[in-house]
């Protein structure tokens, strides 16, 4: 475990290997462990590959206030020039990640060689309807007072829940949620990691309304219950680059259901 400052916080990382930076970015309800199997696989390739525990995600600092996206995208950014010497980055994102890493390549497309996301598409392609509001429904009930303690009640019940609901084929072992617990243990992270939803907005941020440059392959779970692949490939009139879609199996968390498809197919991308 090191750490680094960026943007104004310290944030703790993972790492391994050496050579171009590759950054991994986790969602929720998450942790940087999420990229366990992935890590030693890029650092063979030639690349330091590091993973940051995000903004307020224990071990990383908790900030004061709850971060927006533009926020979130200048971590992102500032990672890249703290741990990469300001060169392009190869950027990996997942859940928050993605769309933190969606925000960081439309603020500073210079800043990123090669874009990667898992299992959520550029949000502008994104159409709500009635069904999915219905799957995304903790959008709206993480915002509410008293939700990161009703998450934590019954040993975090609501953890596994969310991840049956969003990866409805995976029959995952207990201990593999561990490191997700930990982080949360922790009450004002767990506090820290709601504070990304009392800050969203259902509306995308004027930022992201520019086609993005650089090659960028999306990671579709042909399983997930929310978006089909049908989306990831809808969304490619938002890009001016390479642009390709990753049907695997899996729900959102296919990188973790089926862990050394997704490095087959990642390590044939970077």
């Amino acid at each position: 475990m090191k750490t680094v400052e960026a943007n104004g916080i310290r944030f703790a990382y993972l790492e391994e290997g050496e050579g171009p930076l590759a950054l991994l970015v986790h969602g929720f309800p998450d942790t940087a462990h999420t990229w366990d199997h992935v890590l030693p696989q890029l650092a063979a390739k030639g690349y330091r590959a590091v993973a940051p525990f995000t903004r307020g995600y224990f071990p990383t600092e908790v900030p004061a206030r709850d971060p927006d996206a533009r926020t979130l995208a200048a971590d992102v950014l500032a990672l890249i020039d703290a741990l990469g010497g300001g060169a392009p980055a190869t950027l990996i994102g997942h859940d928050w990640g993605a769309s933190a890493a969606y925000g960081a390549a439309a603020l500073a497309p210079e800043k990123v060689a090669k874009l990667i996301t898992v299992a959520i598409p550029h949000p502008l392609s994104i159409t709500p309807s009635l069904k999915m509001i219905w799957q995304v429904r903790h959008f709206f009930l993480y915002k509410l007072a008293g939700a990161p303690a009703r998450f934590a009640k019954d040993d975090f019940a609501a953890l596994d829940a969310i991840y049956r609901r969003w990866s409805p084929a995976w029959d995952f072992a207990p201990e593999e949620l561990a490191a997700v617990r930990e982080c949360f243990s922790h009450p004002e992270s767990l506090d820290a990691a709601f504070g990304y939803y009392r800050q969203l907005s259902l509306r995308p941020p004027s930022f992201l309304k520019k086609k993005l440059p650089m090659d960028t392959v999306c990671f579709a779970g042909t399983d997930d219950p929310i978006l089909t692949p049908a989306v990831y490939h809808g969304a490619k009139r938002w890009f001016t680059g390479g642009y390709t879609v990753e049907e695997m199996p899996g729900g959102h968390f296919l990188h973790r259901e089926h862990p050394t498809r997704f490095a087959q197919l990642l390590l044939a991308h970077v």
